[in-house]
């Protein structure tokens, strides 16, 4: 996957590097760092329920322990054939190996290109055509489903398997590793900050996964914005239970991980049991949870009562809005501070961070204006990028409050262009290069000029109703906090008098029954405009979601 760099990139690396918001330090050099300062301190640790998971026993690595794992493993890819600008597919769990399979490729300067689990034939072979890569790397069997199928099917030129039994004439990876042991030399490191270290892929509900190729340089950039927001100090202990495939894991725990020289825990997918049981018994300090999550657990004084939280100073959040009253009860009740972050793996970067937003219910509303003259943020972030909101319709760009318009962004944090495209997108990026993300956004406070953003939605997610535009988001922040459930999403729905109306699918909790009324109700004490209210209501067992965890809102819309 040698990709030509563009002219456009090409200046971005000359602009970017003389302001010194890009460097020469990749990976590898954390990582080198890391071992170098602290060769004794507990470095990676497997959630203890792994064989469980995928019959191997779980993994405990010193940072001079998995020193020797990523020389060994970068001998094996060496031998497989793999080298710089190389792309190797990689579909696995969060298991240790995984993260030493990001630390081997950066040193041998090829690009992986990690997978959710849940991807399919149909995925996988759209990404093998778009990258083609030199290998894949997956694993048999996952919580007892058979994950060959798939790979075999797409017809891979190469295929290194993890797991029990790997299909006729492929490798099983203890025995490349094994034969790369007694190997006399690890190859070189051989990479370079604005080489592409990553191509993720996006999470859109509709249509085919789009590539999003990322520099070294791109994650060293978005890395701080976690890292600052969430007050991670040296040593921490991080425990990531999102999958190791998107702007989350790589940008909110690998980095960070290794710029702190800590432990990095992993979990996935969600047990919650095993996930709360880890905090106290690995001192973690700092993780990150979808909403939804933090509102159950909230709820739920007996369970949380059994375990000592009292070293988790931090929780992020995000993907979808927060609720106020989620944040400020944490606040109150436990004295962890729960970050709000709006992020993509194009490079979107939002962060209400504990120093720059240290109400919590504001913090969980709003965000930062970064990059926009006037307002000054301590995120280092703010100082790389510049944003703005651009009306859809007429085009202007907005300054006043309480307008809707799409968020546009530039900057160091931020993609050169999707696989196969080019900067000069006009669809992806505008004329002046800034990036159109596709949310909405309205400008918002009392300061002059206004300091936040308050998120709308997603432009394609807003409800019409009667000519007022209405945010499916906002409804399922207020619901979040409702006795009675366990969760809820709202949808548009065709109507002939007024367009669109509102239909709610709720999630109950055991034993409760709920009505429209009790809805309405709940909303209406909230001071909810009458127009947004509900009209129609949905029970459902469980809110469908992509493999990233966000509501598929189409298919609640199907389902109508």
């Amino acid at each position: 996957m040698h990709e030509h760099k563009h002219p456009k990139v090409e200046q971005r690396i000359r602009d970017y590097t003389q302001r010194g918001w890009w460097g020469e330090t990749t990976l590898s050099d954390l990582l080198d760092q890391a071992i170098a300062a602290h060769p004794d301190r507990m470095a990676l640790v497997d959630q203890p329920n792994r064989k469980t998971l995928d019959g191997d026993a779980p993994k405990r690595w010193t940072w001079a322990g998995l020193a020797g794992e990523v020389e060994t493993c970068t001998r094996a890819l060496n031998k497989l054939g793999v080298g710089r600008g190389d792309a190797v597919v990689v579909q696995l769990p969060n298991i240790a190996e995984f993260v030493v399979l990001y630390l081997a490729l950066a040193r041998l300067g090829a690009v992986i290109s990690p997978v959710p689990v849940q991807y399919g034939r149909h995925e996988l072979g759209m990404i093998a055509k778009a990258i083609e890569p030199a290998l894949f790397i997956g694993i048999t069997r996952f919580h007892d489903h058979d994950l060959t199928e798939a790979a075999k099917a797409v017809g891979f030129a190469q295929c290194v398997w993890f797991g029990p039994e790997p299909p006729d004439s492929d490798a099983h990876i203890n025995s490349v590793l094994e034969t790369a042991r007694s190997e006399a030399e690890t190859p070189p490191v051989d990479s370079n900050a604005n080489d592409i270290m990553t191509v993720c892929w996006t999470s859109g509900t509709t249509g085919t996964p789009k590539g999003v190729p990322r520099t070294h340089n791109q994650w060293m950039a978005i890395a701080p914005a976690t890292y600052e927001g969430a007050e991670i100090r040296a040593g921490d202990v991080l425990l990531n239970p999102f999958p190791f495939v998107n702007m989350a894991s790589i940008g909110g725990f690998l980095i960070n991980w290794l710029r702190c020289q800590g432990t990095l825990v992993l979990h996935h997918p969600l047990e919650l049991p095993v996930f709360l049981s880890q905090i106290p018994s690995e001192g973690v300090t700092f993780t990150i949870a979808p909403p939804a999550l933090l509102n159950m657990l909230l709820k739920n004084d007996e369970l949380m009562s059994q375990f000592d939280l009292s070293n988790l100073r931090s929780i992020a959040s995000g993907s979808a809005p927060l609720s106020p009253w989620m944040v400020q009860g944490f606040a109150d009740k436990y004295d962890i501070g729960v970050v709000n972050l709006f992020g993509s793996n194009e490079g979107v970067s939002l962060v209400s961070g504990l120093e720059d937003m240290p109400d919590p219910a504001l913090r969980a509303s709003y965000f930062p204006r970064f990059g926009v003259d006037g307002i000054e943020w301590n995120a280092s972030v703010s100082k790389m990028v510049s944003t703005r909101l651009r009306d859809l319709e007429s085009g202007e760009i907005i300054t006043e409050k309480g307008r809707p318009g799409e968020l546009e962004i530039q900057g160091a944090t931020i993609f050169d262009h999707y696989l196969g495209d080019s900067p000069d997108n006009p669809d992806v990026f505008t004329e002046d290069g800034y990036f159109r993300t596709g949310d909405l956004f309205e400008i918002s406070g009392d300061d002059d000029p206004p300091r936040f953003y308050h998120f709308v939605g997603r432009s394609k997610d807003i409800i019409i109703r009667g000519g007022n535009n209405i945010s499916p988001d906002e409804l399922d922040t207020l619901l979040a906090a409702h006795p009675k459930l366990t969760e809820a999403a709202t949808v548009g729905y065709a109507d002939e008098d007024l367009g669109e109306r509102v239909c709610v699918f709720v999630v109950p909790k055991p034993d409760e029954q709920v009505s429209l009324d009790d809805i309405t109700g709940f909303l209406r004490e909230q001071g909810l405009a009458v127009f947004k209210l509900p009209e129609r209501m949905e029970t459902i067992d469980v809110l469908p979601r992509n493999a990233l965890g966000k509501v598929v809102r189409d298919e609640l819309r199907r389902r109508l």
